[in-house]
């Protein structure tokens, strides 16, 4: 027992080293056939001696059964976002505030670790003495999904760190993505099967790592770079940054091999200029360049701003652009009624995705680009996001093509469109008779952020619109299981569920309830001004328009659209269906604002806070008793400014309002 122990311990040193060479050093160091012939061998022993496989034994990268679901890893530490620069300015601006909050002496420039930013999927990877633990992708920055099982199928991923001095616990971040030639061969091998193709790397590699069977995620041509650390336990960082991505080299975690410490601005975009140069042969998806302040210390006493590093930044690259002609021109109509112009395009490959639909908007802009069927126009991912059509290649317009026009009905229902004078947005008069408004209203009525009613997909909505089921928000609360059961894809169980979440949901607030029944102009924000106003419907519903513009930041359209929403009695009679099927919300208590230290006060935020986020800032006011706006007026009672503040200050200044810092407001709510 005690030679094979030795000799299985020998085995997968060796073979740890040799994964080191192949996929990290990219200098493999023995044939194919001998590491096989190693792997056979370590193979043989663990079969005769199986209470001696250990998790970290290479012969455990792919094993166990597929999962039913993931599990959840809360994160030792935050998985931040990184705020965004798109031009020299912006980066300009990012190392001044770098400079200023260090209180650098002028002339003193900054050292800044520079790497390219990955087109892939964020993960982090816990090692405890050593041996990799846990797996888990960033989710929503505070808990991720639990990968363990497929992230020790990628090659570049040691089973157990090299070398020795290790820490007790160390957490590091890392990108997984997929190789230009990778995707490429893994694409060819599909389309040779017949099997769906992917789209792009990005999205191969996400659904490459989230597979429940990690034999499949095996077969994916997966890669990772380590950029950074969370959690760590039982030792000491390095005092820099490019020195600790050394120390992750040594450990035998790969790393990019064109991260580099640049000095002052000059130096970011020089880097910049040559990673854009070199993208293309770089062999693998960047959509720009990450700049970090190279100190731990400095980045320390930098610190952080709601979800991102005040230390760091990423450096977009422009949008990419590609020629394609436009085959139709469509109109779709929103839950306000609102039309939409839509080009159907001759799908193209643009920022690393097919596009074949474009947004034109509005009328307004469908004119003065005067987008025509037929043409031949310049396509762009706007952000790398949303597609748009820049502009129009009129010198290969052909003859005879027409100007699209507004149509004068409705493209669903027949009914009227009518366009107020001034205004971009032509919409459908026929309301909750347009199939189309029925179904964007009740999308979303149980949307997330409104009332919360889980399960309720957009195709079910169809569903139940389109078989006469329901036609109003308040008629889902009317359903019956013998009803859903009858749908596609929905047996009892699922039914059951989504019965349970409808009737949850009946629980709410008074805000998003407003924000649920759709009033054209009425967001979340408003919607929690006019709850917080007027604090039960019945004095929403009869208060005069001039009542519902001393809201804070409700102006005359957004209070003649709140008016004439409750002056539908079409409207009214959907609002008291709901309330009759049990929807409702806390009483306000009367004596809550009188007591509280910002009673009656409005406030408004501008620029970045030394340690409050916004939406805490925000929080923090209303719990105090105030209100918070978005822009200033005369009503305002304080601007509460932090870095960067910008015409909110101004307009404060000149208006003569209070204007106050983080701690001034701290000490208002104490």
């Amino acid at each position: 027992m005690a030679t094979a122990k030795s000799r299985m311990l020998a085995l997968r040193a060796e073979i740890a080293r040799h994964d080191h060479r192949y996929y990290v050093l990219d200098d493999p160091e023995v044939p194919d056939a001998e590491y096989d012939r190693l792997m056979r061998e370590l193979r043989a022993l663990e079969a005769e001696h199986p209470a001696l496989v250990t998790p970290d034994s290479p012969t455990q990268r792919v094993g166990g059964t597929a999962l039913r679901e993931f599990g959840e890893v809360v994160h030792g530490m935050p998985m931040l976002s990184l705020d965004n620069a798109f031009s020299e300015e912006d980066v300009t601006a990012f190392d001044r505030r770098v400079r200023e909050r260090l209180e650098l002496p002028d002339g003193e420039q900054v050292e800044y670790n520079c790497e390219p930013k990955l087109d892939g999927l964020a993960i982090s990877l816990t090692y405890v003495d050593g041996v990799f633990t846990v797996g888990a992708t960033r989710g929503d920055g505070v808990k991720g999904e639990d990968v363990t099982a497929n992230l020790r199928t990628i090659g570049s991923v040691p089973l157990r760190l090299l070398g020795g001095r290790h820490p007790k616990l160390v957490e590091v971040r890392g990108e997984v993505f997929m190789g230009d030639a990778g995707f490429a061969k893994m694409n060819r091998d599909a389309e040779a099967r017949g099997d769906k193709v992917f789209v792009n790397p990005r999205n191969a590699a996400a659904g490459s790592l989230r597979q429940l069977d990690p034999s499949i995620t095996a077969t994916r041509p997966l890669e990772i770079f380590f950029y950074g650390v969370g959690s760590f336990e039982g030792g000491s960082l390095p005092p820099r940054h490019s020195e600790f991505l050394a120390q992750l080299r040594e450990w035998g975690l790969r790393t990019c091999p064109e991260i580099r410490v640049c000095t002052g601005v000059e130096g970011l975009l020089d880097y910049y200029r040559e990673i854009g140069r070199r993208r293309p042969t770089l062999g693998y998806q960047i959509d720009g360049v990450v700049y970090k302040v190279d100190s731990l210390g400095r980045q320390r006493e930098l610190g952080f701003v709601a979800r991102a590093p005040r230390w760091a930044i990423a450096h977009k690259f422009p949008a990419e652009e590609e020629m394609t002609q436009v085959r139709d021109v469509e109109w779709q109509v929103g839950r306000t009624g609102a039309l939409t112009p839509v080009a159907r395009l001759e799908p193209v490959f643009v920022g690393g995705v097919t596009v074949s639909n474009a947004t034109l908007h509005n009328v307004d802009e469908l004119t003065r680009k005067d987008v025509r069927i037929g043409d031949t126009v310049i396509v762009r991912r706007a952000g790398d996001v949303i597609p748009e059509i820049v502009r129009v290649i009129l010198e290969r317009r052909p003859r005879g093509t027409d100007v699209v026009q507004l149509p004068a009905s409705c493209p669903v229902c027949g009914s009227a469109v009518s366009r107020i004078e001034g205004e971009a947005v032509a919409r459908c008069t026929g309301g909750l008779v347009c199939p189309a408004q029925r179904k964007e209203s009740i999308k979303h009525f149980a949307s997330r952020r409104a009332m919360d009613v889980e399960g309720l997909g957009d195709k079910l909505v169809e569903q139940l619109v389109d078989a006469g089921i329901v036609a109003s928000a308040a008629d889902l609360y009317a359903l019956t299981a013998a009803q859903l059961e009858g749908l596609e894809r929905m047996g009892e169980k699922s039914a059951a569920k989504l019965l349970a979440s409808i009737a949850a949901s009946r629980e709410t607030t008074f805000a998003r309830f407003l924000f649920a029944l759709g009033i054209p102009n009425v967001g979340e924000a408003t919607a929690l001004g006019i709850a917080e106003h007027f604090g039960t419907l019945d004095s929403l519903q009869s208060a005069s328009l001039e009542q519902i513009m001393a809201v804070p930041d409700v102006g005359p359209v957004v209070a003649e659209d709140v008016r004439e929403f409750f002056d539908s009695k079409r409207n009214r009679d959907v609002v008291n269906l709901l309330l009759a099927h049990g929807v409702a919300w806390p009483a306000p208590t009367a004596s809550k604002s009188e007591n509280q230290p910002l009673a009656g006060k409005t406030l408004v935020l501008t620029g970045t806070l030394p340690t409050l986020g916004r939406a805490d800032a925000e929080a923090l006011i209303r719990k105090a008793g105030g209100k918070v706006a978005s822009s200033v007026s005369k009503k305002t009672d304080y601007l509460v400014a932090g870095d960067s503040a910008g015409s909110k200050l101004d307009k404060a200044t000149q208006l003569g309002v209070a204007v106050i810092s983080e701690e001034q407001l701290l000490h208002l709510v104490r």
